[in-house]
């Protein structure tokens, strides 16, 4: 089975169009699409494999509810997907009383050859996590969609409900603040003062 070029392929939008009016494999379609994201950008919020995926889960199962009534011109899927699921998250962050406990993350299993390289990426994650932390919420979220989820500021802005100036200005502050915070530790992290 051959996939058909970007142009052609359908927009979340309307595969979900197409669910609503019962078609099943449009649903199956844009779950595969959107579901790893979903779940990545629960599993950074609650640092807990088994409760981004009840997050994921949940997020999906309003999205199917929402069908029938979706607006196509009211927000892209991904947006609304993107601010339910941080919504989820802060909530569940909210009842247990919790921020993400660094140890309690567990570390993904590295594929990378080499224990030391793999030992040296994580103690960058760890370092990256750590220093998001350490930064006031809205800042933290700016750059984890800016630049981890590698969403453009715009769609950051919707995700948020904020305005494009001031997402750009939460990413270029939450920037400013990790590079103080992780700035003494590049030796220690592995990279060259030239680099």
């Amino acid at each position: 089975m051959s996939v058909p070029p970007l142009q052609d392929r359908p927009s979340d939008e309307a595969l979900l169009a197409a669910y609503a009016q019962g078609d099943r494999a449009a649903a199956l379609a844009l779950t595969h699409r959107v579901l790893p994201r979903v779940l990545g950008q629960a599993q950074r919020m609650l640092g807990d494999a088994a409760e981004a995926e009840d997050v994921a889960q949940e997020a999906m199962l309003r999205l199917w509810r929402i069908a029938p009534d979706w607006e196509a011109d009211r927000a892209r899927v991904t947006t609304w997907l993107y601010r339910v699921v941080a919504n989820l998250c802060t909530d569940r962050l909210r009842k247990t009383g919790r921020g993400v406990a660094l140890e309690a993350v567990p570390e993904p299993q590295d594929d990378t050859p080499g224990a030391a390289a793999g030992m040296q990426e994580a103690a960058r994650r760890a370092a990256l996590r750590a220093a998001l932390a350490d930064l006031p919420e809205r800042q933290a979220r700016a750059v984890a969609l800016r630049h981890l989820e590698d969403l453009p500021n715009p769609e950051v802005a919707r995700i948020m409900g904020e305005r494009l100036r001031t997402v750009e200005s939460l990413v270029a502050r939450g920037k400013k603040g990790l590079i103080a915070r992780l700035r003494g530790r590049r030796a220690e992290l592995g990279y060259d003062d030239d680099a």
